[in-house]
């Protein structure tokens, strides 16, 4: 039976989110597969430190390497395809550079296409300082005909950040901070939104069993789901392999 399933290859940027993809993705296997099934996977995590200097100097291209040399370990590890368990990391991904060995799947594609699914107008997202004032989720969102939002006070955009840098991205998921994402959420529906996008990948783990006054979308466990389609075969194999992403690509 798993001859006929694809490798699926996971980028890590930072170790929590990352997990939660890859546990997610076994679990899932299971349900779909039979009891402790699923499709071979493989991780691969370059130190998230060794990038930060890099953000914070917006040096995309210097990330956009560290990235590929991942995805080129998960190449060599028998990965057909990869995803990336970071939605800040789509910034560089999305950069212009040579393809990378593998194609992928992106976040921000997978994200936009269940808010559409599930018929959202209007999705305040919920990230680092990086995803929030990017790209990545803007293009994948008018793609899909949806309003993209952010948090209006800078001050919560600002701690929305703190809290991810500081404490969720190092295992620490504190009530004060459940409490201040969840007041957060009654803001932006409060704003018109219809749905909110945790599309930090550790978001998920903090707000896990917390009832929202908005429905949610869980960036980590879309993308795991969405390789389990392409690595079972209920979905196509990916064609993106980084640089600038369009529907037509």
């Amino acid at each position: 039976m798993t001859t006929a399933l694809k490798h699926f290859g996971i980028v890590a940027h930072s170790a929590e989110g990352a997990a939660l993809c890859f546990t997610s993705f076994c679990h899932e296997g299971g349900v779909r597969l039979g009891p402790d099934l699923h499709p071979d996977v493989t991780v691969d995590c370059i130190a998230h430190g060794l990038s930060i200097k890099a953000w914070q100097e917006g040096d995309y291209e210097f990330i956009r390497e560290i990235h590929a040399r991942s995805i080129s370990n998960l190449a060599k590890a028998g990965a057909v395809f990869f995803g990336c368990a970071d939605n800040t990391s789509h910034i560089a991904l999305e950069f212009p550079g040579p393809d990378f060995d593998l194609p992928g799947l992106n976040i921000g594609d997978v994200v936009a296409a269940e808010a559409k699914r599930r018929g959202m107008k209007k999705v305040g997202v919920l990230g680092t300082k990086f995803t929030m004032d990017g790209p990545v989720y803007r293009r994948a969102f008018a793609e899909k005909g949806i309003h993209f939002a952010i948090p209006e006070n800078d001050d919560d955009r600002r701690e929305i950040d703190r809290v991810v840098f500081e404490e969720l991205v190092r295992g620490k998921f504190l009530d004060a901070s459940r409490a201040f994402y969840q007041g957060v959420i009654e803001k932006l529906k409060a704003d018109g939104c219809d749905g909110a996008a945790m599309v930090c990948t550790e978001i998920p783990i903090l707000l896990e069993g917390v009832e929202t006054v908005l429905p949610t979308l869980d960036s980590t466990r879309l993308l795991a789901r969405a390789a389990l389609d392409v690595a079972t075969g209920a979905a196509n194999m990916p064609k993106w392999r980084g640089g600038p992403q369009t529907e037509a690509r």
